[in-house]
C-alpha cells in the first residue's frame, strides 16, 4: 500500500499535497483499491469557493458511485482534465497523473486537522 510521507490525509481516504496557499487533491491508493476501476470522474466545481467537507465532485467506478469531499476550504482553481479521458489514472497513480484537482486555500489552519503518513497508515491499518 502506497501512502507517500509528503503529503497529509484525511479519514475519507483523500490525499492533499500543500505548496505554499494551493493545495492538489486526489485520493488515495487505498481508496481507488476498495473502489476497483474507476470509468468516470466528475468534478462541476472549477471556480467555486466551498467549506471544508462540502462535496466538490463524484468519481465512478464500475459497481459504485461515491462523492469527493473538500479537507480543506477554498476556490477549486483547477480539475486535471486529462481524467475525462484517462479516468484510469486514479488506479494506476493515484498520487501523480491521477490528481483530481487544485485549491486555493482560503484557511490555513484547517491543514492541522488532515493527518499525517503515520496516522493514515493506522486509520487503514497498514
Amino acid at each position: 500500500m502506497n501512502v507517500p510521507n509528503e503529503l497529509k490525509y484525511t479519514k475519507d481516504h483523500e490525499w492533499i499535497k500543500i505548496e505554499g496557499d494551493v493545495a492538489t487533491i486526489g485520493i488515495t491508493d487505498f481508496a481507488q483499491g476498495e473502489l476497483g476501476d474507476i470509468v468516470y470522474v466528475e468534478v462541476e466545481t472549477v471556480d467555486e469557493t466551498l467549506e471544508k467537507d462540502e462535496v466538490f465532485g463524484t468519481v465512478e467506478a464500475v459497481k459504485t458511485v461515491s462523492d469527493l469531499y473538500l479537507p480543506l476550504s477554498g476556490e477549486i482553481i483547477e480539475f486535471n482534465e486529462t481524467l475525462e479521458d484517462e479516468p484510469e489514472n486514479v488506479n494506476t497513480d493515484p498520487y501523480t497523473e491521477g490528481w483530481m484537482i487544485k485549491v486555493k486555500i482560503s484557511n490555513q489552519d484547517e491543514i492541522d486537522d488532515l493527518l499525517d503518513a503515520e496516522a493514515y497508515k493506522e486509520l487503514i491499518g497498514s
